[in-house]
């Protein structure tokens, strides 16, 4: 039995999430599910009951409620990433193996029948967390998402946005989304899927094998090559991305 007062989350004591647990178990509203992610993951920061809580986000994985399935997979995806984190709750991938073991199998179960590009790319990083890949198990899934990635060139040091999807594949120093007038913009340069390595080439490959062209495309320029538009400076996307995780995160 987990003696929750003895537990904290990102506003204290964690002796209130029982209640709330029970409230989403009998009402799973996106408010009540919006205030257990505030508590166990509030901006990526975890803490000793966000781990204490996998038990039961395990247990509402494996109903037959996709949607509600998927909210605990992403949840619990993200608490995973975060266990490297000073949380306190010790050796979080040992203590939970045989839960993280079983999320893993669900979201890559999810994974392959997932609606849409949102959601496969959540749960694609989902996997990669609880297998414990670090940083692409917290930045790959919101740039595929949003289609942009912030970045810094590395000749300059300029805020660059990567921008790939609907509006173009480029890069731009300029709010390309908010201004009314022209911004600078340099293409970008696709890595050729063929000489993918690591896991660029495991994510290209795994989208393709789902279905998720689209997905795998974008995975090209995220792997793929850029330009600076104010030096002029060639640069790895994807190594300008992990440039900007922390050294906790790999």
């Amino acid at each position: 039995m987990t003696d929750w007062s003895r537990l904290t989350h990102a506003y204290g004591s964690a002796e209130d999430i029982p209640a709330l647990l029970e409230r989403i178990a009998s009402d799973p509203a996106s408010e009540h599910w919006n205030d257990l992610w505030s508590a166990l993951c509030h901006q990526g920061t975890v803490y000793s009951a966000s781990f204490a809580a996998l038990p039961w986000l395990v247990g509402v994985a494996s109903t037959g409620n996709r949607e509600q399935a998927v909210d605990a997979l992403n949840l619990a995806g993200a608490i995973m990433a975060g266990a490297d984190q000073p949380h306190g709750a010790g050796d979080v991938r040992a203590k939970h193996s045989a839960d993280v073991a079983t999320l893993l199998s669900l979201a890559n179960e999810h994974r392959r029948t997932a609606a849409d590009r949102s959601e496969y790319a959540y749960l694609l990083e989902d996997v990669l967390s609880f297998e414990g890949v670090a940083g692409w198990s917290q930045d790959l899934a919101w740039g595929l998402t949003n289609e942009e990635y912030e970045i810094s060139c590395p000749g300059c040091a300029a805020g660059l946005f990567v921008v790939l999807g609907e509006r173009g594949f480029f890069s731009t120093s300029g709010d390309y989304a908010l201004s009314d007038d022209d911004v600078e913009t340099k293409p970008l340069r696709p890595a050729n899927p063929v000489g993918l390595t690591g896991i660029g080439r495991r994510l290209h490959d795994v989208a393709l094998a789902d279905g998720q062209e689209e997905v795998a495309n974008m995975l090209t320029y995220v792997f793929g090559d850029a330009t600076c538009p104010d030096c002029e400076a060639q640069f790895s996307v994807a190594a300008q991305i992990r440039a900007g995780w922390p050294a906790i995160r790999g």
